[in-house]
């Protein structure tokens, strides 16, 4: 049996996420925002810490993705194309500035598999942003100051989080929206019985990611909502201020990790 992930299959063309690299590209509306301190700290595992210089501080991400690994996966937009909505809080390990993600929704079952395999907690949802289109007209809004980008994510049936920028002008350093690290925790439990609480993995793990690139970066105000929802605990986050919006492209490629704590050993 071949393969990556599962299936596993005779010819190994059946797994969800074949074997790395992943190369991805997207664009994202993203605003920043103050969370309650306490409820950004429970959200942390073992081993990180809130960053004492900005308790409280995250960003909410909408992604329109495109992905490929191998060859021109691409050119099969269907499984390629996905849209992703996740948060991140910033946090420390062992003194260095890291984000932490509590929560995603992606729309893509292949997506949600290399997810679960980098550690990222994703879960289904349904993801939507603004488009913009070079050809202008009352369709579409120009990626310029005053251009105003919508974002929405829901999952179950329910709507959990919108969002709106309105671009003010262009990032002096695009490269600072990627100066965290991502932590992950990559948690698989046992089915065992007498088993349940001595999992088969639970690894504290940060994201390592090859030839990172941001490109076209616009910042302006930013509005977010976390909703309430059965079944979530995003909105639990409550949000006491907003920040900074942004809109950028953004692209890299993801071969590997670096593990910061095994807890099953």
């Amino acid at each position: 049996m071949q393969g990556y992930t599962v299936p596993l299959s005779p010819r190994g063309q059946a797994n969800l996420a074949p074997t790395p690299p992943w190369h991805y590209a997207g664009t994202a509306v993203a605003v920043e925002f103050f969370a309650d301190p306490a409820a950004a700290e429970a959200t942390l595992p073992e081993g990180l810490t809130l960053d004492p210089d900005s308790a409280g501080r995250g960003v909410a991400m909408f992604v329109d993705w495109q992905y490929s690994a191998g060859g021109e996966e691409y050119l099969d937009p269907a499984r390629s194309q996905y849209r992703e909505f996740l948060v991140t809080l910033d946090a420390r390990w062992n003194g260095t500035p890291v984000a932490w993600c509590p929560y995603i929704y992606v729309d893509n079952d292949a997506a949600l598999a290399r997810g679960w395999v980098q550690g990222f907690p994703k879960k289904l949802g349904s993801v939507h942003q603004t488009r913009a289109y070079p050809v202008g007209g009352p369709a579409t809004p120009a990626v310029a100051a005053g251009g105003r980008f919508g974002a929405t994510a829901s999952t179950a049936g329910q709507r959990i989080a919108e969002a709106l920028v309105t671009l003010e002008q262009p990032v002096d350093n695009p490269a600072a929206l990627m100066n965290r690290p991502v932590v992950n925790l990559r948690h698989f439990p046992r089915l065992a019985k007498g088993q349940h609480d001595q999992p088969a993995v639970h690894e504290l793990v940060m994201a390592v990611l090859d030839n990172p690139a941001v490109g076209e970066a616009w910042v302006g105000t930013g509005e977010l909502s976390f909703l309430p929802a059965r079944g979530e605990e995003l909105a639990d986050l409550s949000i006491q201020r907003v920040g900074k919006g942004f809109r950028f492209h953004l692209t890299y490629t993801v071969d590997d990790l670096k593990t910061l704590t095994d807890y099953t050993l």
